[in-house]
């Protein structure tokens, strides 16, 4: 036996998920195999722009024009930009086939999307864990809050969270670091909201941000957020959280991880004898040559979609539509976030006041419609971004020394700004689905994914209802120019892709059970967005990597057993 190919554990992917998988499991004694398609990223060492300044950047931070006409999927994320392109795919480099528009925004290399992530992290909550059963679609979660809040807590003090406590049951209080301070136009908002409304409420908005430092992070290396705001370049500091200047690393150090970057995984390998996984079949990127790795347990962290299309392609004599497929809904009911609805508006007040500094979030008004009752023509419900700012403007007149003086002058402030960003929650529809195309293959023979997904009924009625409620709230607490604003952009912009592989408690109706154990398959464990069975109003980060940390406790404990 060629034991080079063979570990205890093989992880699928080596972000946010994969590096929690992999940390958990070499922590425990485990012999990890950590897979990645895309190149090594190391801390620090590879975030190329992290310290180069704006005058140094040959088109001042901007695009040009055939990065744009090369990318018109990727180049409508609002991280991509000069600073930042080198850890995104390119449209070109890593087609897919869009059915129906969607923008796939990827990351591939170690660390994945944690580098460019926007970092909000909000619990769900009872109400988000109950919602497909109480309201009639999906199927039921096999898990509540209660199953989680504990891992939750695991995750927030291993990874540094600043947030208030703020009693709300629709987002349940965590282990948080102390928060950064809303500004005057936002407390000016949050006092309005609570002397107005009794079910709606303005908070700081909760962010992987270090604000102080606890002796586990400090463990890690790490050292207190900059407030830079430029974090999708990597951050030297480790100021906020990614998979490359924490997981991997804690993993690396055990002595017990093998990282093999450039490895696109082709399927895994179901033995009809033994009933269960064997391994993993990899291509490597670079040579094109395959090679099969072998371990008890698998986890698959590939990225929602990826993970959809590696189960897919996992066929065999037993499983001829996927692994563990038996029921045909591989790949359905995948759903996203709706970030469609946009508000600005102006106030005439505090021109006294002006905004000093940078901060790396932003207020948050946790979701409000249909929490304890359906009281509205469409299911479920939104929460929204809430941001407050003022221009600055600096005189630049004139040439040489008097150029110098003007600038270095104090400059002048414009009025106040607001803005508003929805966050809906879709409903995962058997309709909206991906699969692999029948023809067409990537580099590696692998077939390209096929994407189905769209906006339906239930989504405009909540763009609208999000648009008459804060455009009223703005309106009555005194905002001028109120201006509502859909952005008509596709599903995937949202970068919150879920589902495909969900959890369930019947194996005809879901995929995977409570443990993230597929019900067909039990040494596969799939924890990243495909597991999810609906979507809620909050960033969804923080709930994968706490269900990842569960499972991975559970795979540990079932193999010490035997079990597995």
């Amino acid at each position: 036996m060629n034991t080079e190919h063979h570990f205890d554990v093989i992880v699928i992917g080596a972000g946010m998920t994969g590096g929690w998988a992999a940390k958990e499991f070499c922590e425990q004694g485990f012999k990890t195999l950590l897979l990645e398609r895309g190149r090594d990223v190391k801390h620090v060492v590879d975030y190329p722009t992290t310290n180069t300044q704006p005058w140094q950047f040959k088109y001042r931070g901007n695009l040009t024009r055939e990065q744009r006409e090369d990318n018109p999927v990727v180049s409508k994320c609002y991280a991509f930009r000069e600073d930042t392109t080198h850890f995104f795919v390119k449209d070109k480099e890593h087609p897919y086939i869009q059915e129906k528009p969607f923008d796939w925004i990827r990351g591939y290399q170690v660390g994945g999307r944690s580098i460019m992530w926007a970092r909000q992290t909000q619990r769900w909550s009872e109400y988000d864990f109950e919602g497909p059963a109480r309201d009639g679609f999906a199927v039921d979660w096999p898990i509540r809050y209660k199953d989680l809040a504990d891992w939750y807590s695991y995750v927030e003090r291993y990874v540094g969270i600043s947030g208030n406590r703020d009693g709300l049951d629709t987002v349940p209080d965590g282990e948080f670091l102390k928060a950064w301070e809303l500004n005057c136009v936002e407390k000016y908002f949050q006092k309005y909201i609570k002397e107005n409304y009794k079910d709606r409420h303005l908070i700081y908005g909760r962010c992987a941000h270090l604000s102080e430092l606890t002796e586990e992070i400090r463990k890690q290396g790490r050292t207190l957020c900059q407030n830079r705001v430029i974090c999708e370049r990597g951050c030297p500091y480790g100021g906020y959280f990614n998979a490359n200047s924490t997981l991997i690393p804690s993993a690396d150090k055990t002595g017990n991880l093998t990282l093999r970057p450039h490895s696109v995984v082709h399927s895994i390998i179901f033995d009809e004898k033994e009933n269960r996984a064997t391994g993993v079949r990899i291509i490597d990127a670079e040579t094109k040559e395959t090679t099969e790795y072998f371990a008890k347990t698998i986890f698959v962290n590939a990225g929602t979609l990826n993970t959809n299309l590696i189960l897919l392609n996992s066929t065999s004599k037993r499983f001829p539509n996927g692994l563990g497929n038996d029921n045909g809904l591989l790949g359905k009911y995948v759903a996203f976030h709706n970030y469609r609805g946009k508000m600005s508006a102006t106030i005439d007040d505090f021109k006294d006041m002006k905004p000093e500094g940078k901060r790396p979030t932003f207020a948050y008004i946790p979701r409000f419609r249909n929490v304890y009752r359906q009281e509205t023509d469409f299911l479920r419900g939104y929460a929204i971004s809430f941001g407050a700012s003022r221009g600055k403007y600096f005189n630049s007149n004139g040439f040489g020394t008097e150029l110098h003086q003007n600038l270095m002058s104090a400059p002048e402030f414009g009025e106040w700004g607001v803005w508003a960003g929805m966050m809906g929650e879709t409903i995962p529809k058997e309709s909206s689905y991906v699969a692999p195309d029948e023809n067409k293959k990537d580099e590696w023979g692998i077939p390209q994914l096929k994407i189905v997904m769209d906006y339906d009924e239930n989504d405009e009625k909540m763009l609208k209802d999000f648009e008459e409620q804060m455009g009223d709230m703005l309106t009555k607490a005194g905002f001028k120019n109120v201006t509502y604003n859909d952005t008509k952009q596709a599903p995937g912009l949202d970068i919150h892709e879920m589902g495909g592989v969900r959890m369930g408690r019947d194996p005809k109706s879901s995929l995977l059970n409570k443990w993230n154990q597929l019900h067909e398959c039990k040494n596969v464990f799939v924890t990243d967005g495909a597991c999810m069975t609906s979507m809620s109003t909050q960033n969804p980060s923080l709930t994968f990597m706490a269900l990842t940390a569960r499972a991975a406790d559970y795979a540990i404990k079932e193999m010490k057993k035997g079990e597995i």
